[in-house]
């Protein structure tokens, strides 16, 4: 959901009150002399000058080498299939026919006015004294959890509350997408197929999952189906669609949205009535039922005709493939779903995730799909509930440590398959829900890229920072019992922003 998200309680659920403690695991850091506070504004303003350039770097943390296909970097992809660990900064290749290894992202993601090589992690001390008092503001309501990361290191720098579950809203998507970026790759595709019977009479759309289908792409198919039908000597068909790919119920939890269609595994444009590709919109009930009919439509434009109306059923036994549709790379869809906050493409890409693992493609075996995924990367689970792919149902929790260290595994070499989950991240003053929350004067513009989430008494930011000094931070700011969107949102920026001034 957009910076604007809202939901449609009115009333925050109540949240357990946090410890203050750090997470054992990551331990406490003490705070070098060379981080205290005392930085002058001048290199401020030396970071802030170098803000769109250190877009162009932050924006790609592996943009070294290489072409882009939709997001993700050819070489990325490479390396995501060898199966033994290499390249990086910090690992040497294992494989002589492998490709060379890239950079870490950490070390890539440099602010362009730091001088040197990158120093130690700021210390927990440090960290402490700036965001404490910014912590206790009244605007982030009566629960706010934090959890600080450098992403080169791994190592925690500061947290207040970090095993604590929050409802998250939309910044749930980052579990969602790194799940099935670990899943199913960045080169993965969904395809939407036709299927045409043995006798040549009854003709099967099948929807495969893919909610980015709009009706360039249901052309496409109507000519390669007509073609084939005619090459088959076929007269007019049945028309049947096929949405047995997903399971349980389509309605979300929260109940006819502007926010989210039927969740079905056929549907074109998301299942917007107007012309807008993102954001809230009026939305159909019956996504799966519009597609078809507008195939109908565009089979009949090509040649082919169809004897009735479009029925829901499956494909005949034997039936043959006569035209595949395939969607952008997963890659591109992950960046399109954390740019935008796209609740549909969160949840096809929950259900995706459960697909893989052999669940059923429904909300609840989407939850442990996806639950199951994460716990394989190695992160902390702790009081974790997935109620859904996109953050709006409120009976989701996680904790900001768990999505601050999975934004730092993001970055750091080991898993080049989750950098999309990156590189999706809106960008401060530049893109998607952060488009507006940052000045062009703000000396965090272009330095920070987050996911945002709202939902009514409920705000959120996590992503990722560059600091006056060159470091990657991974973090996450949680709070509930909010009472005013615009209040919170301007104090989570101010959180942010304080992260990229560096604590020296």
């Amino acid at each position: 959901m957009s910076a604007r998200e809202r939901g449609w309680s009115t009333v925050a659920e109540p949240v357990e009150k946090p410890t203050d403690g750090p997470l054992n695991r990551w331990g406490k850091w003490k705070v070098p002399k060379s981080l205290k506070h005392g930085s002058g504004r001048g290199d401020l303003r030396l970071v802030a000058g170098s803000a769109v350039l250190g877009l162009v770097v932050a924006a790609g943390a592996v943009l070294a080498t290489g072409p882009w296909d939709s997001g993700q970097r050819k070489a990325e992809r490479d390396r995501a299939a060898v199966l033994q660990r290499s390249g990086g900064a910090h690992h040497e290749g294992t494989t002589p026919d492998g490709p060379e290894p890239a950079a870490s992202a950490p070390a890539v993601l440099r602010a362009l006015g730091a001088k040197g090589g990158l120093t130690a992690p700021a210390g927990a001390s440090g960290l402490d004294d700036a965001l404490t008092p910014l912590l206790d503001a009244p605007a982030l309501g009566s629960v706010r959890t934090a959890v600080v990361v450098d992403a080169a290191t791994g190592k925690q720098l500061f947290a207040r509350g970090a095993g604590t579950p929050m409802t998250p809203a939309s910044t749930v998507k980052i579990a969602t997408a790194a799940a099935a970026l670990s899943a199913l790759g960045p080169a993965h595709r969904i395809a939407t197929t036709v299927r045409l019977s043995p006798d040549s009479r009854t003709l099967t759309l099948v929807g495969g999952g893919d909610p980015t289908l709009d009706k360039a792409a249901l052309r496409s198919l109507a000519a390669d189906t007509a073609r084939s039908l005619r090459d088959a000597g076929a007269g007019p068909v049945r028309l049947v669609y096929d949405v047995s790919r997903y399971s349980g119920p389509a309605l979300h939890p929260i109940g006819p949205n502007e926010n989210i269609a039927p969740v079905s595994a056929l549907m074109a444009d998301e299942g917007r009535l107007d012309t807008s590709d993102r954001g809230p919109a009026p939305r159909t009930d019956d996504p799966a039922g519009d597609a078809a009919r507008a195939f109908a439509d565009l089979l009949d434009d090509a040649g082919a005709a169809t004897r009735s109306a479009p029925v829901p059923g499956r494909a005949p036994a034997k039936a043959r493939t006569v035209a595949t549709h395939l969607s952008k790379p997963l890659s591109a869809l992950v960046e399109r779903a954390l740019t935008n906050s796209d609740n549909d493409i969160a949840e096809a890409l929950a259900r995706q995730t459960a697909l893989k693992a052999g669940e059923p493609a429904s909300f609840a075996g989407s939850r442990r799909a996806v639950t199951a995924r994460l716990k394989s990367l190695g992160l902390p689970l702790g009081g974790a509930r997935l109620a859904d792919g996109s953050g709006l149902d409120r009976a989701d929790r996680v904790t900001a440590g768990l999505l601050a260290r999975l934004l730092a595994l993001a970055a750091g070499p080991g898993h080049p398959e989750l950098r999309p989950v990156l590189t999706g991240l809106p960008v401060a003053g530049f893109s998607g829900t952060l488009g507006d929350r940052y000045t062009a004067t703000s000396p965090a513009t272009g330095l920070i890229r987050a996911k945002t989430g709202t939902l009514t008494g409920v705000n959120s930011l996590a992503g990722t920072a560059v600091d006056a000094q060159g470091r990657l931070l991974a973090f996450a700011f949680l709070a509930s019992g909010t009472t005013s969107a615009d209040d919170a949102e301007a104090s989570l920026d101010t959180l942010a922003t304080t992260l990229t001034q560096g604590t020296r």
